[in-house]
């Protein structure tokens, strides 16, 4: 008894990493804990006497549940379910708060979550475990059954879809600070800071699937499309992000790292032309999504 006891203080110390790490690799708090319990229950059923790392092997194990967690939801196409689920054995399983999951994506950030949800699994957990975690790559190769080597590969063409493969913009920090800019002032509803990024004759585009069916898909002008984006994009706006989208900036709108609507911009020297609001599964699902280098979660 004393030793289950040991071993679930034990277990408690490496908890919220392994949380952290799970919550990256899943996208949701809920399947995180899961992950974390199964992890739990496989180190109170082994011999754990024979382990050398136990934050090591933790973490591998974790990795393991998640991959098969990811690969089902691939299989399903299903997004994950946020649920309370009960245990009676070992340490005392947390439920998921809401708010709480909110916080904790958006430490994380938003936009990279975003980006992860559109690796293959085995490339999420190979870049998750290596470059968030610095899990050497002989523990990851067998975790995703590949050699270590191949898991090298997975991690590095990750790394690639995640901070982008396109030569250096000279110009992107300017376009960068113009859309920080303008998620700003949508946040702030602050009329005025808007109209003056928009060219007077700016155009903003929005399909169906973001707009209420009595709103217009199209508005003209600066002060049409101020008060369009104040009347319905502000409280979006504390979900929205800064991301590049197709190799541009522009606003990504992921509650808890769940992408739900993409904004591209057009700018012409100083000024923002023209908006377009992306929310259509299938447009969602075409957009390159990637960081900017230098961006850290």
């Amino acid at each position: 008894m004393q030793g289950q006891e040991w071993l679930a203080e034990t277990f408690e110390a490496h908890r919220a990493r392994l949380r952290a790490v799970c919550f990256r690799m899943l996208g949701s708090m809920a399947e995180a804990d899961d992950a974390v319990q199964e992890t739990w229950l496989r180190l109170s059923r082994s011999e754990s006497g024979d382990i050398d790392n136990l934050g090591r092997w933790l973490a591998t194990v974790a990795a393991r549940i998640c991959l098969d967690m990811l690969r089902a939801r691939s299989a399903r196409r299903e997004e994950p379910l946020d649920s309370a689920v009960s245990t009676p054995d070992g340490p005392p399983r947390r439920l998921t708060d809401p708010e709480d999951e909110a916080i904790t994506a958006d430490a994380i950030g938003l936009a990279l979550l975003v980006v992860l949800d559109r690796l293959s699994p085995a490339e999420r957990i190979a870049f998750v475990l290596h470059d968030l975690f610095g899990i050497p790559f002989a523990d990851i190769g067998p975790v995703v059954g590949r050699t270590p080597v191949a898991a090298k590969k997975l991690a590095s063409r990750a790394r690639a879809r995640v901070r982008g493969g396109q030569a250096p913009d000279t110009d992107l920090p300017r376009r960068w600070r113009l859309v920080e800019a303008f998620l700003t002032a949508t946040r702030d509803g602050d009329m005025q800071a808007l109209l003056d990024l928009l060219d007077p004759d700016a155009v903003r585009r929005a399909d169906q699937w973001a707009i209420p069916a009595s709103t217009p898909a199209e508005l003209h002008g600066a002060d049409a499309v101020v008060r369009g984006t104040l009347l319905y994009a502000r409280t979006a706006a504390r979900f929205a992000r800064p991301a590049l989208i197709n190799g541009n900036p522009g606003l990504v709108v992921a509650p808890n790292g769940q992408l739900r609507i993409a904004i591209t911009f057009s700018i012409r020297g100083h000024k923002i032309t023209e908006i377009n609001v992306i929310a259509g599964p299938a447009s969602l699902a075409g957009l390159s999504i990637t960081l900017p280098a230098g961006y850290s979660a």
